[in-house]
């Protein structure tokens, strides 16, 4: 079979634009022989749709799509695996699918609904799908294809020591009689989740003696970032075809031949490259598919800041992004020349707005209501406050985004200001420890031409909100806090494990944690932030705000 990987940038709701790039993908599939081209889960539709699929409009809009592009590809000589949502056949339950259909000439000659509905992380499919009782085989020219659609294709239990569901559709459609896999994804990067994917998907063909296609969404839909990745092996789990990584990707293979070298693309090698990338990918689409097309930056003269800028470069050009330097009473001389230094080198273009004059207005016509209290972290918040101020309000005028610098361990602890530094329309580096801020800032330089100075890689962390400040006045040095953090946050291990396993001290580890907990509130309140770590602060971690479990 000659089939085509149709890896596409889908935008969620935008319908006709799906429509188009399926249409566009196809016939270039034709044209180079496929019989088949197979597109992500929910193509039609984009995922995740979320509480859209729960407007009756979306529904029939969906179905109006479908029939749209039953029409422009009925002419072309390659059939189409398009995942989207359907209506449920069960009278009771919930009244649409996650489904999956093979179109022919125009007609729909095959229906497939998924079956294992994820309910961890960042999906919450059961919210909104009914679960197949059972699922058919595709025969295709012949050949019986098991087709499954993303979390059906990742229950296998040779690969897994715990299941997470007590069915196998795979294993079903195999003892069925299936000769070869096709699964559609929507399948979210973080770190090593593509070599994971790989894994997974080369134990089940060698378990099952049959060769695995699977494909998979590209591009970012607010907090998720989808690498693509689209791949083929097979019987013995050796790759027929690997579509790249972080853009979309069309790869027609014959899964009788041997692999062909031009349909094994170049990836990411180095995942810390690959982060670097899939933050471009989530910056540039969170900002064009939200309609804007320029962004705004504090820049601190930080090593924050600064890979934020670079990224920002990277994805919308640089020509699109301003950099704004904001000294203040206590910023330091080094502050404001890294910043400019490093916007030259970037070529963006660079405004100073100093708080100073508006920081001395607002104590001193606070200093009445403060009377009798001593200077705290109350005028350090204000400064920041006023940052937030002068961001915003440049956004306003400039019809630009604003782009948040905070990192994820800041955000863990509470190290940053609500509706200060936090304020902005994206948090590029939310889910970005500080530790490995500084490898993906190295990785900008090489792209850039060591634009962000030495000087940033090597001054100790500040916020400069008062004299001599320093990062670890109040916290741990960073390797110390991103190991507590990553074992809390993404592990889900206790104080005491943390402690004993590291070999910390266990005070300093609560401490870390109790502030992480008690933080909640101001994380449920920041921009959303772009997932790259196993767990992200955002729609994939839920803790409530009032309540009163400790560690």
């Amino acid at each position: 079979m000659r089939i085509a990987l149709g890896q596409i940038n889908t935008t969620v709701g935008d319908l006709g634009g799906n429509v188009k790039l399926m249409v566009e993908a196809a016939r270039q599939a034709a044209d180079q022989g496929a019989e088949l081209i197979a597109f992500p889960e929910l193509s039609l539709n984009g995922y995740p749709p979320r509480d859209l699929v729960e407007k009756p409009s979306f529904l029939a809009r969906t179905g109006e799509a479908l029939d749209d592009l039953r029409r422009q590809t009925a002419s072309l000589p390659v059939a189409m695996v398009v995942g989207y949502i359907g209506q449920s056949e069960e009278r009771a339950g919930k009244p649409v699918v996650n489904a999956a259909c093979v179109l022919e000439r125009g007609e729909i000659v095959f229906r497939q609904s998924k079956m294992l509905l994820p309910t961890y992380d960042v999906f919450d499919e059961a919210r909104y799908f009914e679960s197949a009782d059972y699922q058919n085989l595709l025969t295709w020219r012949g050949r019986p294809v098991a087709l499954t659609i993303c979390e059906d294709a990742w229950n296998d239990k040779q690969y897994w020591s715990r299941q997470l569901y007590d069915r196998d559709p795979v294993e079903e459609l195999k003892a069925k009689g299936a000769r070869i896999l096709i699964s559609i994804n929507a399948s979210p990067y973080h770190m090593g989740k593509r070599a994971l994917r790989r894994q997974v998907f080369a134990t089940a063909a060698r378990r099952h003696g049959v060769p695995v296609v699977y494909v998979n969404q590209v591009g970012g839909n607010d907090q998720l970032v989808f690498d693509g990745s689209s791949f083929a092996l097979d019987a013995q789990g050796n790759p027929l075809a690997m579509a790249c990584s972080f853009a979309p990707d069309l790869v027609v293979f014959d899964t009788e031949q041997p692999a062909n070298a031009a349909n094994l693309r170049a990836s990411h090698a180095d995942e810390v490259e690959a982060c670097y990338e899939a933050l471009v990918v989530g910056t540039r689409d969170y900002i064009r598919k939200c309609g804007f097309s320029k962004v705004i930056i504090g820049l601190s003269g930080g090593i924050d800041s600064s890979i934020t800028a670079a990224l920002a470069v990277d994805a919308v050009g640089r020509k699109n992004v301003i950099g704004v330097g904001m000294p203040g009473p206590y910023s330091s001389e080094h502050s404001v020349t890294d910043a400019r230094d490093m916007a030259q080198a970037l070529g963006i273009r660079f405004e100073i707005a100093s708080i100073n004059d508006a920081y001395h207005t607002m104590v001193n016509s606070l200093q009445p209501l403060f009377a009798g209290y001593k200077p705290d972290v109350t005028e350090e918040n204000i400064q920041s406050r006023l940052r937030g101020v002068t961001l915003m309000a440049m956004s306003n005028k400039f019809g630009a985004l604003v782009l948040t610098t905070g990192n994820k361990s800041e955000l863990a602890v509470g190290y940053c200001t609500l509706y200060g530094d936090m304020c902005g329309g994206l948090a590029v580096i939310s889910d970005v420890p500080k530790t490995l801020v500084y490898q993906i800032s190295r990785v900008a330089n090489r792209r850039h031409n060591n634009a962000i100075p030495e000087n940033v890689f090597t001054k100790p962390p500040s916020a400069e909100l008062r004299p001599d400040q320093k990062d670890t006045d109040s916290l741990p040095e960073y390797d110390v806090l991103d190991t507590i953090l990553k074992a809390y946050v993404e592990e889900m291990h206790s104080p005491r494990q943390i402690a004993e396993e590291h070999g910390l001290d266990l005070k300093l580890v609560r401490d870390i944690v109790n502030k992480v907990d008690r933080n909640e509130y101001k994380r449920q309140q920041a921009a959303p932030g772009l997932k790259v770590t196993t767990k992200a602060f955002g729609m994939g971690r839920r803790f409530p705000i009032a309540q009163k479990f400790s560690e």
